[in-house]
């Protein structure tokens, strides 16, 4: 797939304006929660350069490569606390965001883990993830190159 062209480059106030976005979301939720957040969102997207980034940052961070792999199927898997699995069940929902909404329940699952302004946080780190996979996807943004050798 080749890259259609660089949205970013040409468009560099709203490259800040989601970087601000993103800056100030990332004060409120713990680092390693983040990048879970970017990669559950990417994946399901289909975003390869989100993926790729966040899982090579996750990695960088000091996360597990299992547990970066298990999101993908976080559902059945048994590496994320009742925290991390109701900020991902929440980023399922508004990144899937359908006509009737994020549900009471999993809104009051992540309540039962978050104080308000964490929700909030948490929420504005699923919307930014959300803004960048979808400039990716659709402007074709490549993965970095895998080293061969």
């Amino acid at each position: 797939m080749e890259q259609r062209l660089d949205m970013w480059q040409l468009a560099p106030e709203a490259f800040k304006a989601v970087l601000a976005l993103e800056t100030c979301a990332r004060k409120g939720v713990e680092p390693k929660l983040f990048e879970l957040i970017k990669i559950r969102a990417s994946m399901l997207n289909g975003c390869a350069y989100c993926v790729d980034m966040h899982t090579t940052d996750a990695l960088k961070g000091g996360e597990d490569l299992r547990r970066i792999v298990a999101v993908s199927a976080w559902h059945e898997s048994p590496y994320f606390s009742e925290l991390e699995r109701a900020v991902l069940d929440l980023t399922d929902a508004v990144t899937r965001l359908g006509e009737d909404g994020v549900s009471d329940q999993i809104w009051e699952s992540a309540s039962e883990h978050l104080n308000e302004l964490e929700l909030t946080n948490v929420v504005m780190a699923i919307a930014v993830i959300n803004v960048w996979n979808r400039v990716a996807v659709t402007a074709h943004t490549p993965a970095a190159p895998l080293a061969v050798g």
